[in-house]
């Protein structure tokens, strides 16, 4: 032992061999760290370069020599231009263009005929001017002899430079840079309206002995399972030029910021319940039984003990709602009107304008307030302590009759709002010709007869919900078990957690740009499937990984680390471990992200606008072509079709649950 001591090289630890089963968790976790890079990192990485690049035709970086009539003679170089000095065929306006421009040179030459024996040369001179000989690139300072014919299929590429230009060109734009400061207004005046109304409804749920809270619950929920673009719809009948109740609006327009903010609260109210009724739910009467004994008043109490317990609820509530709704593009698209948002300005600069570079920069300026709301958030509760401790006492509400009628009363008319909003939508799809022909009628059923890719979108988007749930809970959760149960690689496991932690701060219409940018490069060996349903669950799976992973993690924290000491003990391999003991005890969180991951797919609109083709069109995408059509009614029809197919995979999913539950989950009640 003394020669083994002196042979040992003195201050260094003895590192513990890794065993195989620390080995294949660190590689798998590295294959997922790989596609969350790729399908990710690199995507964000491609359009923040895309948002600084400008580009622009140098005449001065391209030589060209003409012959004589026999082909033999060529003249001296000139520089294009030289030429177009004395022609003026290419206008100052056309030299500034996109990464797609393209600038023909035969108008440079008057008599030009492609029948003519005259043979050119032309050249870049410099090594990174490139043209186009056809669909053949050209780059560097080497002649390339052409005979007419094939000269005339020859045009030039623009040269990029790196800069803030374009970001100076939108901020010149007064319409443009409008959309942020209406973004900031609407997403403020929706946070402010949106917490107060949920923290009123958490606190009637959780505070209150008044009855049908699981009917108020589940009425609440409603919005969740139906694309942004529906609440636009609904309000149109509601209050647009031939709506129910247009004389409320007294001579405004629901088109613009009113329907906006109405909208914003409808589909945003659930998020911010959520939050805030679990921040309520969990409090300590002893608490409540001091402030009675020091007789203050409810009032005092409600501000001294209720709101300080639930302000990191309240405050995490607040940056969800408001990122939410500077974000969304469906809402806005179909009710914004005139009024300028950022998702907005992002599709019509890329489907509208086809300037991509502009749309990048709108992109990446949507980024910042979503980035900065994220991480205060993140900052803000790992301040957050434990409200609740070994001693605390829960807390019960008492009966109360005149209270628990008053909240009886405010969540009726909430849920009312819910309900109307949803009645509307589906009135106006089940009748001939509204407001003139009421008639019951499945006519605006008829997919198939409308522009909006017919029921194949409708089939396509449960193809793709499907697959999303499979291939991305699969993917979330082993992800989580990864990072959570490996040992040691502390590195590793903090880069993990902020590729699974990032997507939370990427808006959809931010990604699927990102998207287009990097998969339709055709030098990207993942090019193939751009254009197919494999982008598009690749894309929904990324855009909705965080919350998934934190319920995975959720789950994963509340079991005992020491199973998985205890099965190498055993020499038992981790994946008999995972298999037989993590993925039953964990059930519950893995269907709950798999019905997760299947509604947002079935309503996600913004992060595959940009992604889908005429083969994987999908149902929100339809509802969004066929309100832009003008056909509102099939829009709403479809739009609830999406609901009605969520409702059921909810229903669906409740009954699995049931079942495989009582048979995985017994020892829960032992």
């Amino acid at each position: 032992m003394a020669s083994l001591a002196t042979t040992m090289p003195a201050g260094r630890a003895i590192r513990p061999q890794l065993s195989s089963d620390d080995v294949l968790k660190r590689g798998l976790m590295l294959v997922i760290s790989l596609y969350l890079i790729v399908a990710l990192a690199l995507p964000l990485y491609v359009l923040l370069s895309k948002s600084l690049s400008t580009y622009h035709f140098d005449l001065d970086t391209f030589e060209i020599q003409r012959s004589d009539e026999t082909g033999t003679n060529f003249g001296p170089a000139r520089t294009v231009a030289q030429l177009n000095a004395e022609v003026q065929a290419i206008a100052p306006e056309q030299l500034a263009t996109g990464s797609d421009g393209r600038l023909s040179v035969t108008n440079l030459f008057k008599d030009f005929s492609f029948r003519s024996p005259v043979k050119y040369r032309i050249r870049g001179t410099t090594d990174s001017a490139a043209f186009l000989v056809g669909s053949e690139l050209k780059r560097g300072t080497e002649w390339v002899e052409l005979d007419s014919n094939t000269f005339r299929r020859v045009v030039l590429r623009p040269g990029r430079t790196i800069g803030l230009d374009n970001f100076v060109n939108y901020f010149s734009t007064p319409a443009l840079a409008n959309s942020i400061q209406n973004s900031l207004l609407i997403g403020a005046i929706s946070t402010v309206l949106v917490i107060s109304i949920a923290f009123g409804l958490a606190y009637a749920l959780n505070r209150s002995q008044m009855k049908f809270k699981s009917v108020f619950k589940l009425i609440m929920t409603i919005p969740i399972l139906v694309p942004s673009l529906l609440p636009g719809i609904a309000l149109v009948y509601l209050f647009g030029n031939q709506g129910l109740l247009k004389s409320w609006m007294m001579g405004n327009s629901i088109y613009g910021p009113i329907g906006i903010v109405i909208g914003s609260v409808f589909f945003t109210l659930p998020h911010a319940l959520l939050i805030i009724s679990t921040a309520l739910s969990v409090a300590d009467a002893r608490h409540y039984e001091a402030a009675a004994s020091l007789r203050a008043s409810k009032w005092r109490t409600f501000w001294t003990v209720t709101v300080p317990g639930a302000r990191y609820g309240i405050i995490s509530a607040a940056f969800v709602v408001f990122t939410l709704v500077i974000t969304d593009f469906g809402l806005p698209k179909v009710i914004g009107g005139q009024y300028n948002m950022l998702a907005v300005d992002i599709y019509k600069q890329v489907i509208g304008q086809q300037n991509f570079e502009m749309g990048a920069v709108v992109s990446v300026l949507l980024l910042v307030p979503a980035v900065l709301a994220f991480f205060v958030d993140r900052t803000i509760q790992k301040k957050q302590v434990a409200l609740l401790s070994a001693r605390s006492v829960p807390y019960e509400p008492k009966p109360n009759a005149g209270f628990d009628w008053a909240c009886f009363t405010y969540c009726s008319l909430i849920a009312a709002f819910i309900l109307v909003m949803i009645g509307v939508c589906q009135l106006a799809a089940t009748v001939k010709f509204w407001p003139y022909d009421l008639t019951p009628s499945l006519r605006n059923f008829r997919f198939d007869l409308m522009d909006g890719g017919g029921w194949g979108a409708y089939y396509n988007s449960i193809r793709m919900a499907l697959l999303t749930a499979l291939f991305g809970t699969v993917i979330v959760f082993t992800g989580a078990y990864m990072v959570e149960k490996s040992e040691g690689f502390r590195t590793g496991r903090t880069l993990f957690q902020f590729l699974a932690m990032l997507p939370m701060a990427v808006p959809g219409m931010a990604l699927g740009l990102a998207y287009i940018f990097f998969f339709n490069n055709p030098a990207n060996p993942f090019n193939a499937i751009y254009g197919t349903m494999a982008i598009l669950v690749v894309c929904t799976v990324t855009h909705f990984y965080t919350v998934s992973h934190l319920t995975a993690l959720t789950a994963l924290k509340q079991m005992d680390r020491e199973f998985e000491p205890v099965a190498a003990s055993l020499k038992q391999p981790f994946h008999k471990l995972f298999l037989r003991v993590t993925v039953p005890v964990c059930l519950p969180a893995i269907l709950d992200i798999a019905i997760y991951l299947f509604v947002n797919a079935m309503t996600t609109v913004s992060a595959v606008v940009f992604l889908y083709s005429a083969e994987t069109q999908l149902a929100s995408v339809a509802v969004l072509n066929m309100d832009d059509a003008g056909d509102i009614a099939p829009a709403a029809a479809m739009g609830m079709m999406i609901f009605y197919t969520n409702v059921a995979a909810r229903l669906l999913h409740g009954a699995i649950s049931r079942v495989l539950l009582t048979r995985t989950q017994a020892w829960r009640h032992r």
